[in-house]
């Protein structure tokens, strides 16, 4: 009984936050652009391979948008620290370790593959980076073996999950105001994966055919300096240096960078409203401005 409570929480939770990712989401991008969106209703067990140009807002934009729960393996480096564990863990993320993060933990990988497969038995949805590295490029790198070997192991159990290829592109890789193109295809692999000679030949397909789906928007944003862009400018521009500061040389600039909108938004919202209260205000008029101030802020952007 306890333990029923404790994942109806936590899926409450993670469909809570959700809705507040897809809105600040609205706020942050200029416009997502989804082809063949109906992919995104897919049920059953359902393995999604992307490219990732973008560190975890790749993930966090891509895992929105699906009408479903996603599990996604994301690198082992990031679950270093307790508390990052815990929360990366409520995130539904399972760590996978590279060489280059030390090869004492290379053995724990096999969890990352055993907890895959347990998933896609369950008919859940898997979300890995097939590049196994993230650069902030559109340009595909050499494909690491992580996708193939979660497929080799379902095909030893007979499990054939489905296979969405998804190709993210950005017109800006730092900074609000993106305008994003995500293109989901459906991909079939008739041949079981059962030998490394198999495992070349399927991520070759997956390379040609996922190069064809990355197509970042060419046109630039552009803010029209209205009141509202210089009621946000300190804000931003603080939450923009304490970024810049934290993720110097790495490659986490802009998920860290909506994280801590994502958190600090409401409080600056929260100021504002403490502000028009001094001046008294009646009630229902503050909270008429506070909601159209992002409404309008979006509206900034184009």
């Amino acid at each position: 009984m306890v333990r029923f409570f404790y994942i109806y929480k936590k899926e409450v939770l993670i469909w809570i936050l959700k809705i507040f990712i897809r809105a600040a989401l609205w706020i942050f991008c200029v416009d997502i652009n989804i082809q063949y969106k109906s992919n995104l209703k897919t049920n059953g067990p359902l393995l999604i391979i992307a490219n990732h140009p973008n560190s975890f807002l790749d993930a966090i934009i891509i895992a929105a948008h699906y009408k479903r729960r996603i599990y996604f393996l994301a690198r082992g480096d990031a679950f270093s620290k307790k508390h990052h564990r815990f929360l990366l863990g409520l995130l539904n993320m399972i760590p996978i370790y590279r060489q280059r993060e030390g090869k004492q933990n290379l053995h724990l990988n096999e969890f990352a593959f055993k907890e895959s497969i347990r998933l896609l038995k369950k008919g859940e949805a898997v979300l890995i980076f097939i590049e196994g590295i993230c650069l902030n490029t559109h340009q595909l790198q050499p494909f690491k073996k992580g996708a193939a070997r979660i497929l080799e192991s379902a095909h030893k159990e007979e499990l054939t999950p489905i296979i969405h290829l998804i190709g993210i592109g950005y017109n800006q890789l730092m900074g609000i105001g993106k305008k994003i193109n995500i293109y989901i295809k459906s991909y079939t692999h008739h041949k079981p994966i059962l030998t490394a000679k198999d495992m070349v030949e399927f991520n070759k397909n997956i390379f040609n055919n996922l190069n064809q789906q990355i197509s970042p928007p060419t046109s630039k944003t552009t803010i029209t300096k209205t009141p509202l862009y210089y009621l946000h400018l300190p804000y931003y521009h603080f939450i923009k240096k304490v970024t810049y500061k934290k993720t110097k040389d790495t490659v986490f600039f802009d998920s860290v960078l909506f994280s801590l909108l994502l958190f600090t938004y409401p409080l600056f919202l929260l100021i504002i409203f403490y502000i028009l209260h001094l001046f008294q205000i009646p009630l229902p008029i503050i909270f008429v401005i506070l909601l159209s101030i992002p409404i309008l802020s979006k509206y900034s952007i184009s």
